[in-house]
This record gives structure tokens, C-alpha cells and sequence, in this order.
């Protein structure tokens, strides 16, 4: 359980404030000392092979930001969804119908708007842009609004986040995967093979899942052409899920256990005995046993997901130079695409999914939560952000494409959030 003192850690708050920040450094870097913000990024720092063909994969800190880091934040977003198919609020049809419904419309009609605008024309591949929500910015705003709506509306925008990262991550594996190589696929395929094994036999070792699924599943993965993200996701769901004893036979273990700690309790020293030591790693090791892995690791990888991995992908990818040449772009087609897919696409495809299956009698809207409160959620939902910019990365190899797309993301996302927040408070304020 977190402590009171670090509980900020885990707030949405904390994680929308760093993105905040990281993306206006990498906007002041990036425009104060271009050159600069290009070498740190960009330049070679060394060259690597996976030992699968002669080809060298060049590394550099954006790749590391994009192909390393994004695949244990995507690892952590893959534990989030499995928890939630487990127990949660996407654990059955009942529960999961209407956020993965809304975010089903959250992602077709963003998508179709973009390609509708650019249908023909060499930017039509980055329609996955605009129909990715980034679940810091949104469930950030949320909390700043407060106790002003109802604790279900954010249970209801959490889910659907979750909703459209698991087909942010279908769509990335099935449409931005340029060229797949079998043999390396079949390696990383063997290696989830061997953890799934190992989860059904009861191996509950961290370190063992952590390197099967870095030195195969996830170098297979990069090797195959398969983005490296999507290995995270996958080790991700081998994680095992379940406690090997229950809570009534813990506390019984417990209650012994602590009984026999008795003789050394007016023990004033530093220097435990030998006696108290061999109990106390007993109660560690029935307290692992009682623990659910799956958890546990989703607690340990929040704080490092929220505080570092997606402020530092945001700096070495918000970082776009902005001049008088950008206002010209104002009726790029992608542009265009984008900001309507974010700010108009977002709000009216979880609106009208959400409307159509209320109509269809197949769920029914949260206690307290009014067609308002969607709308306002769907805005929130608009707030693309990291998922935008990394899905822009893999549409398009055009560096001009991407700046254009990237601004694009940049000030829709905060469009988008501003109106969803103005229309939040002013339900708040309806009697």
C-alpha cells in the first residue's frame, strides 16, 4: 500500500504537470538552440546488433526514448489492461460494454475524419493519429476539476482510455509494421511461448520474466520489424495474475509467525538475531505468496511510467520548431486531419457510440454521470498527446509530415482539453 507521504506519486495531477513541463522545455529547447536539441537526440551514440542478420541498429537517445523506454511504458499499459479484463472495469460485457464502445467511437470516427480529409495524398497513413487518447493529460484535467463529478465519470474515462490503447495497440501491430522478418518473430513468439509456460507452472520470479522478455521477446520483436512496443504488451499479459495462498490462510501463517516474534520484542538492538531474521524473511515470503504479481508490478512501474518515461519520450518528441512558416500550414491537409480528428472526432464518436448503445438497450450510463459529462469526457479524450506523437513517428518518415503533425497534436490536444474542462465545470455548476 502507498503511503500517505508519496501518494502524489500516483496522482493524475503529478503525471499531466511533468508532461506539461517536459513538452514546453523540449518546445523552448528545440527552438532556442535547434542544432543543439537535433545533435542530443539524434546523433549516433553507438551501433548495436541483435545477432539475427549483418544489419546494425543505430542507437541514439531518441531511439532509446521510442523503442526502449515506450516498450516498458506500453509493458505497463499492457499490465493496466489485463488487470482490467481480470477485475475491472473491462472484466465483463456488463461492465466493459459501454467505455469500449465509446472508445470504439473514439477511434473510427477521428480516424475516418483524417482520412476522409486526406484521402489520396501521401499523408493518408497517418490517420491513427488523431484516435489515441493520452490518459495522463485526460484523467489530469479530471482530477483538477474534483469532486465536481462524479467519482463514476472517472472510473468511465479510465476505462475507455484503456479501451483505446488496446486498439491504438492493434492498430500499431496490424497497420504501422512496414515489413515483418518470420524468423525473428518466430523467436519472440517462442520466447511468450516459454513465459505463458512458466506462468501455468507457477513461476512467479520477476527476474526470470523480465529477462526472457528482454533478451527474446523484446530484441526478437525489434529484429522482426514488429514495433518493439507491442513485445511489451505482450510479455505484459504472461505476467502471472494470481496469489498462491489466500488471505485467511496468510493471516493464519501471520498470526504464527508474529506469535514467534515475541521473544524478540524488547529487542533494543540494531542487530537482529538469527532467530528473528529467519521469521522475518518467512513473513516476506508468505507476504509475496498472498500478493498478486500482476499488481504488484503495475504499482512498482506507475511512479517510473508517469515521473520518467513519458516526460522523457515527450521532451526528445515535443521538441518542433515553430515559426512564421507553421502559420502558413494552418490549411494543411494533415493539420486539418488531425485537429479535427482530436477536437471534433473524439467528443462526437464516444457521444454518439455512447448514444447508440443506450438506444440499443445494451448499457445504460453510470449513476450520476449525464450526456454532459460525455461530451465533456469526450473532449478529455481529444487530449492525444504521447500516443499521437508516437503513432505520428510511425506514420510518417517524412520529417516535414512529422512537425507539421506534431504541432498539429500540440495544440489540438490542448484545444481539445480546454473546451472538455469549460464544459465539465459548467455541469458542475448546473443544479
Amino acid at each position: 500500500m502507498t503511503s500517505h507521504k508519496w501518494h502524489w506519486l500516483h496522482s493524475p495531477i503529478t503525471g499531466g504537470v511533468l508532461l506539461v513541463i517536459a513538452a514546453s522545455i523540449a518546445l523552448i529547447w528545440a527552438n532556442i538552440m535547434p542544432d543543439h536539441y537535433h545533435h542530443f537526440w539524434h546523433d549516433t551514440l553507438w551501433e548495436v546488433s541483435t545477432g539475427f542478420s549483418d544489419k546494425m541498429h543505430v542507437i541514439n537517445f531518441h531511439k532509446i526514448a521510442n523503442e526502449f523506454l515506450m516498450a516498458i511504458f506500453f509493458f505497463f499499459i499492457g499490465l493496466e489492461i489485463k488487470r482490467e479484463l481480470l477485475d475491472g472495469e473491462l472484466s465483463s460485457f456488463q461492465k466493459a460494454s459501454l467505455p469500449l464502445f465509446a472508445a470504439l467511437g473514439g477511434v473510427i470516427i477521428p480516424a475516418g475524419i483524417y482520412y476522409l480529409i486526406n484521402m489520396g495524398l501521401p499523408s493518408a497513413n497517418g490517420w491513427g493519429i488523431p484516435m489515441a487518447t493520452d490518459i495522463a493529460f485526460a484523467l489530469g484535467v479530471l482530477a483538477i476539476v474534483g469532486s465536481r463529478v462524479p467519482v463514476s465519470l472517472k472510473v468511465f474515462l479510465s476505462a475507455l482510455a484503456i479501451g483505446d490503447d488496446l486498439m491504438a495497440v492493434i492498430v500499431i501491430a496490424i497497420f504501422y509494421t512496414e515489413q515483418i522478418f518470420v524468423n525473428e518473430l518466430l523467436v519472440g513468439l517462442v520466447g511468450l511461448v516459454i513465459l505463458g509456460i512458466a506462468n501455468r507452472v507457477g513461476v512467479r520470479s520477476p527476474i526470470f520474466y523480465y529477462t526472457i522478455g528482454l533478451t527474446i521477446v523484446w530484441i526478437s520483436f525489434l529484429a522482426s520489424g514488429v514495433h518493439a512496443t507491442i513485445a511489451g504488451v505482450a510479455v505484459a499479459f504472461t505476467i502471472p495474475s494470481r496469489r498462491e495462498i489466500s488471505m485467511d490462510s496468510y493471516l493464519d501463517q501471520a498470526k504464527v509467525l508474529l506469535d514467534d516474534l515475541e521473544v524478540d520484542r524488547h529487542c533494543e538492538k540494531d542487530v537482529l538475531t538469527k532467530h528473528a531474521i529467519k521469521t522475518l524473511k518467512k513473513i516476506k515470503a508468505i507476504s509475496f505468496q498472498a500478493a498478486n504479481p500482476l499488481q504488484l508490478k503495475e504499482e512498482a512501474l506507475h511512479p517510473i511510467s508517469t515521473l520518467f518515461i513519458v516526460p522523457f519520450f515527450a521532451l526528445g518528441n515535443a521538441g518542433v520548431i515553430i515559426d512564421s512558416s507553421m502559420l502558413a500550414q494552418i490549411t494543411n491537409p494533415v493539420v486539418l486531419g488531425i485537429a479535427a480528428g482530436l477536437i471534433v472526432g473524439k467528443p462526437l464518436g464516444i457521444f454518439l457510440f455512447t448514444k447508440l448503445l443506450t438506444l440499443l438497450n445494451w448499457g445504460h450510463l453510470p449513476k450520476g454521470i449525464t450526456w454532459s459529462h460525455v461530451i465533456g469526457a469526450g473532449f478529455l479524450a481529444g487530449m492525444g498527446f504521447t500516443m499521437s506523437l508516437f503513432i505520428t513517428d510511425l506514420a510518417f518518415k517524412d520529417p516535414e509530415f512529422q512537425i507539421i503533425a506534431k504541432v498539429a497534436v500540440l495544440v489540438a490536444s490542448v484545444i481539445s482539453g480546454i473546451i472538455g474542462y469549460i464544459i465539465l465545470i459548467r455541469t458542475a455548476k448546473q443544479p
